[in-house]
């Protein structure tokens, strides 16, 4: 890591120091695009710890809950609460006691998830290395496994809930008698082809579309913190002698300030964007078309 950021000072290990950036810590070298013998270390570690993180902060709110005397934690936590609740009471109409712990899970998990790309980019990275790890990336909402992971749980209970609600018949009613639907049995057998070309890959695209708009985003901020980073760097303690040196890592530190608060805003962004699809698509799921 060391030698990286060298290198990226004198302009040429820039693309090594970038390549660094985005290597996950792994069991072994991907073989080709789908291998699932792989595991991602940091992805696996950074996830289970802001679990951990989130549901012991909340957990500890509950316990140290005051109708008297609320703290200040305790406000945050109920107005994180009484968000979720109110966009699922407004949005989900039938009634599941999953719904609303699941939305506030997945708002407050992927929220951290992006809010670690607002570290400073070298911090942890840094002190991987000097404990023997040649690689570390901390955000896992840019893993691809992980924001998959969580789109197929949702897109799985989506199936669960529509088999729930519709019944086989009904869940497979869906695909087969929408958009076009006509009176003359004989006339809707002909539009079932139709209607299955058009609704199943809708269906289909609902985890893909879910996991792409949140890797996107979060991968493409951690691309700007990198380059922010390799433009200070790449400037070197030499810019120190003069003033353009010095106006050039000034315009760095501000990008990078400028940055890190759109980069949160992003998250927070992202997080909302992701927990409402999910309580759309389950509501959605439960109703009968």
């Amino acid at each position: 890591m060391l030698t990286l950021m060298t290198a990226a000072e004198n302009g040429s290990g820039a693309t090594e120091y970038i390549l660094h950036h985005l290597t996950f810590l792994s069991n072994k070298t991907p073989q080709g695009i789908a291998d699932f013998s792989v595991v991602n270390y940091d992805s696996v570690f950074f996830s289970v710890l802001l679990a951990v993180a989130f549901g012991g902060a909340f957990y500890a709110a509950a316990r140290r809950a005051s109708v008297a005397a609320p703290g200040k934690f305790q406000l945050v936590v109920e107005i994180i609460v009484e968000f979720v609740d109110t966009l699922v009471k407004d949005t989900y109409h039938a009634s599941s006691k999953l719904i609303a712990p699941l939305a506030l899970t997945i708002f407050c998990w992927v929220f951290l998830f992006n809010a670690m790309d607002v570290l400073p980019l070298d911090l942890l990275p840094n002190a991987a290395y000097v404990s023997g790890l040649a690689h570390l990336r901390i955000v896992p909402s840019t893993d691809l496994n992980v924001v998959f992971g969580l789109s197929i749980t949702v897109f799985i209970l989506i199936i669960a809930y529509s088999l729930k609600m519709k019944g086989i018949r009904g869940f497979i009613g869906e695909f087969t008698l929408h958009p076009f639907r006509s009176r003359n049995w004989l006339v809707q057998v002909l539009f079932v082809p139709i209607n299955l070309i058009m609704e199943v890959p809708a269906f289909l695209a609902r985890p893909v579309s879910l996991a792409l708009r949140l890797y996107g985003n979060m991968y493409a901020g951690e691309m700007v913190f990198v380059l922010i980073s390799l433009l200070t760097l790449s400037s070197g303690f030499h810019a120190l002698a003069s003033l353009g040196g010095w106006l050039s890592i000034v315009g760095s530190v501000a990008a990078g300030v400028i940055w890190t608060g759109f980069d949160l805003f992003v998250a927070l962004l992202q997080a909302f964007i992701f927990g409402m699809l999910t309580i759309v698509y389950l509501a959605h799921a439960s109703e009968h078309q």
